[in-house]
């Protein structure tokens, strides 16, 4: 274990490390990057403002991937849509379901990413919501490099905000202990 955890904390590998846990972490599967980063920059506090570009780095290209995701779902499914309807030997209105209702939260939701646009995606560094966000401003269409540079401010302050409080929170004296 100590020699991994040495492994992992050497710059050049840290680096790397950190880009990836961060990187799929922005995606809709559930993994948190802060642990990583805070890791790197403890064992090598001079890999303060490395750790924390390289990790905002990671995470915005990984919400990205979640924009694009959500785009490619809303084209698919309305290429599916006018497939459906454009069948020949389908009956008129065969494969055109009535829109389903979207519930109160769902048209909140939809009318508040259309009034804040790319400016809602400075909240993707949220837990939980976060994510899913990123996806969904694929989905509605909204301008992807606005998205994307809100992402990256977002995701930047968060990394430099929490990192910097676990590192005031948590004892220096860890790090020996770690190493026995």
């Amino acid at each position: 274990m100590q020699q991994l955890l040495g492994a992992l904390a050497l710059p050049q590998f840290g680096l790397v490390t950190v880009f990836l846990v961060a990187f799929v972490s922005a995606t809709l599967l559930p993994l948190g990057s802060e642990p990583a980063v805070f890791g790197l920059i403890k064992l090598n506090p001079e890999m303060f403002w490395p750790a924390i570009l390289v990790a905002t780095a990671g995470n915005t290209l990984g919400g990205a991937v979640s924009w694009w995701m959500g785009l490619g779902a809303h084209k698919a499914w309305h290429a599916a849509r006018l497939h459906a309807a454009a069948a020949p030997t389908a009956p008129p209105g065969a494969g055109m379901k009535k829109p389903r209702q979207l519930s109160r939260n769902e048209r909140l939701v939809r009318v508040w990413l259309r009034r804040w646009g790319a400016r809602a995606c400075l909240l993707s560094w949220l837990p939980v919501v976060g994510d899913p966000l990123c996806a969904v401003a694929g989905w509605l269409r909204l301008p992807f490099w606005p998205c994307l540079a809100y992402m990256a401010v977002g995701k930047f302050f968060r990394y430099l905000v929490m990192t910097a409080a676990l590192l005031h929170a948590v004892p220096a004296d860890w790090v020996r202990w770690l190493h026995g």
